[in-house]
C-alpha cells in the first residue's frame, strides 16, 4: 500500500523559497555593483591609453559580444498587436514594453530592459504606422499613443 503525505502547512517550504529568493536578489545586487566597477576600470584604462599616446579606435578592438535575442522573428510584433487588440484605449510605447515584459515574466522595474524594449517597440510600431496598420498620435507630453487602425 502506498502512503501519501498529507502536508497542509507549507511554512517551511515557503521560508526556504523566500530565503533563496533573497539570496538571488543579493547576488544580483553584487553582480550589478561589480559590473559598475568593471565599467569604471575600463574607462580608466581608456583614459590612461590616451594619456600614453594611443590614438587608435578603442571600440574597434573590443571583443564581439554575444547578441541577446529576446524575441524570435515576428514575435515582438505579434505581442504588440495582441496588446493593442486587447487595450482599452491608446497605449504609449513604454506601457506596451512594460506589458510585454510583465507577460513574459520579466521584471518591469529593470529600467534598462524597459528602455531597450521601448526603443524596439517604437521602431516596430513606426514601421507598422507607415504600412497603415496602426495609428500613432502625440499627446500633450509629446509621447506617441498607439492604437490599431480600425478595420473597414
Amino acid at each position: 500500500m502506498s502512503h501519501y503525505s498529507r502536508i497542509t502547512d507549507y511554512s517551511e517550504t515557503q521560508n526556504g523559497l523566500l530565503k533563496t529568493r533573497a539570496d538571488l536578489f543579493n547576488e544580483a545586487e553584487r553582480i550589478t555593483e561589480r559590473l559598475a566597477e568593471i565599467k569604471n576600470d575600463v574607462k580608466a584604462l581608456d583614459k590612461t591609453l590616451r594619456l600614453v599616446g594611443y590614438d587608435g579606435e578603442l571600440d574597434a578592438i573590443m571583443p564581439r559580444q554575444k547578441r541577446n535575442v529576446m524575441f524570435g522573428q515576428g514575435e515582438l510584433l505579434g505581442a504588440l498587436m495582441l496588446e493593442l487588440r486587447h487595450a482599452e484605449g491608446p497605449l504609449r510605447s513604454r506601457e506596451l514594453a512594460q506589458n510585454i515584459l510583465a507577460t513574459s515574466g520579466d521584471d518591469i522595474r529593470d529600467r534598462r530592459a524597459v528602455s531597450d524594449l521601448t526603443r524596439r517597440v517604437s521602431k516596430a510600431l513606426r514601421t507598422q504606422r507607415e504600412k497603415g496598420v496602426v495609428i500613432g498620435k502625440q499627446d500633450e507630453s509629446r509621447n506617441i499613443q498607439w492604437t490599431l487602425r480600425p478595420r473597414r
